[in-house]
């Protein structure tokens, strides 16, 4: 059902739409680093990386070693391999246990093992976390490829399809070739001339980390025919500095860009017939009420969320009656399903697997995958970098390949609405299966009812 769809777009943010662009979407962390790994051992010219979290002995696919090994090797044959590491704040300490954030010891395995690598540190405005994680492979040049996603660097995340084991996490990239990686290039440049740690004594390591990088200034030739439109979140007092043109077109200086925000209402307003979501968590209201606004309109809606009920919407953003009240709104509408996924552990019996991707799919034709969660913090002061994307053929193809994992069947031959409200009869019987102590279940997503927190 996409022929009433219009590719729509917003218009505040720093980059333009972009026709020609080819794109792949990448399921779950084994895969997806299989392929990142692949790129990277392909690379020419450069690999350029931001990353939220990573545990540094965390293992790549196929016995390639940790992600530093793989960088590393890239470097020694005189690729030149930078990364951008998030430094978290007194605000966010906690979360230093899961990031690269530059300890002494850290900086040390660096110095010891890795001294050919480029890095550096960036914190973001207090409270705040730098969330994008992407990987630009040969930048500026003609192999040049890029991944926008979501999936952090630990042994929950780098797992394979179906998810078989405990601990799991289910996650995506985009893979992106054509003229939109030049915005993502952008962003790199953009962040690494700014990283806040850059000019601090353990802000950055090796001899590149010192110096800045120039900003690309032509696009990259046309791979596909997506039309493509890279977004983001930036705080208010970051990227202040204007830069180059890039095929004819300026960019903008978008200071406090929320285009996640803009284009996730955007398309949510305007969706025809089907909106099916997957997301860490979903606790801004303004969101939840333009959903509630296309059930209204008679449009399907499916929400898959991390698994048990009572994970899914911590710390809401909005007073915690209206929070409630505005999801009890959304589980009263036929059309409403809510849902979480679980594979089977190691003693047979089905294990929740932690939804931590950030994707929507609207009427088969549109769709958004990236680091933004739909919480105040990913939608109004993180770093977050999504690519938004326009062509039925690709959406299409992301919404089978998602569907023939949660529900073990082909839906190909399915129009969208037919298929999402296949999804909900199967994740219905799923929760009957669930409630009797039945494993078998076909595929792997299962209803989760808003106000019940038994999983």
């Amino acid at each position: 059902m996409t022929g009433e769809t219009l590719p729509l777009f917003v218009t505040t943010g720093s980059y333009p739409t972009r026709a020609g662009n080819a794109v792949r979407l990448l399921i779950d962390g084994e895969p997806a680093f299989r392929r990142i790994c692949e790129a990277i051992q392909t690379a020419r010219h450069s690999v350029w990386v931001t990353v939220t979290f990573m545990w540094a002995d965390v293992q790549m696919p196929d016995g390639r070693g940790a992600p530093l090994d793989v960088l590393n090797r890239a470097a020694q044959r005189g690729v030149d391999v930078r990364v951008i590491f998030w430094r978290p704040d007194a605000e966010t300490k906690s979360l230093e246990r899961n990031a690269f954030w530059g300890s002494p010891a850290q900086l040390e395995l660096l110095r010891s093992s890795y001294p050919k690598l480029s890095v550096r540190w960036d914190r973001a405005e207090p409270g705040f976390c730098q969330h994008q994680k992407s990987w630009l492979i040969d930048a500026g040049e003609d192999s040049e490829c890029a991944f926008v996603g979501s999936i952090n660097l630990n042994p929950h995340s780098v797992v394979g399809i179906g998810h078989s084991g405990e601990g799991q996490n289910h996650d995506l990239y985009l893979e992106l070739s054509g003229t939109a990686v030049a915005d993502v290039h952008h962003n790199f440049v953009q962040r690494w001339n700014e990283a806040s740690e850059r000019h601090a004594t353990d802000g950055y390591h090796g001899e590149q980390g010192k110096l800045k990088l120039k900003f690309p200034t032509q696009l990259p030739a046309e791979r596909g025919a997506v039309i493509v439109q890279i977004q983001r979140t930036t705080h208010a007092n970051r990227y202040l500095h204007g830069p180059a043109p890039v095929g004819g077109v300026p960019y903008k200086i978008a200071r406090g860009e929320r285009t996640n925000l803009e284009q996730y209402l955007l398309m949510i307003e305007t969706a025809k017939h089907t909106i099916y979501l997957e997301n860490q968590a979903v606790e801004v209201l303004e969101i939840l009420t333009a959903l509630r606004r296309a059930l209204e309109r008679g449009v399907e809606v499916v929400l898959v969320m991390p698994a048990p009920r009572d994970l899914l919407m911590s710390a809401p953003t909005v007073e915690p009656q209206a929070f409630d009240a505005a999801q009890a709104v959304l589980g009263g509408f036929e059309g409403f399903t809510l849902a979480g996924i679980a594979g089977i552990g190691s003693d047979g019996q089905r294990q929740p697997v932690h939804v931590h991707s950030k994707l929507m799919l609207v009427d088969d034709a549109w769709a958004t995958v990236g680091s933004a969660n739909l919480h105040r913090w990913s939608l109004f002061g993180n770093g977050e970098l999504n690519a938004a994307i326009w062509s039925p053929a690709a959406v299409r193809e992301f919404r089978i390949a998602l569907l023939g994992e949660h529900l073990a069947m082909d839906t190909s031959k399915l129009d969208d609405l037919s298929a999402l409200r296949t999804f909900r009869t199967v994740a219905l019987e799923n929760r009957r299966r669930l409630e009797t102590g039945n494993p078998a279940w076909q595929g792997l997503a299962f209803s989760l009812e808003p106000a019940v927190s038994s999983a």
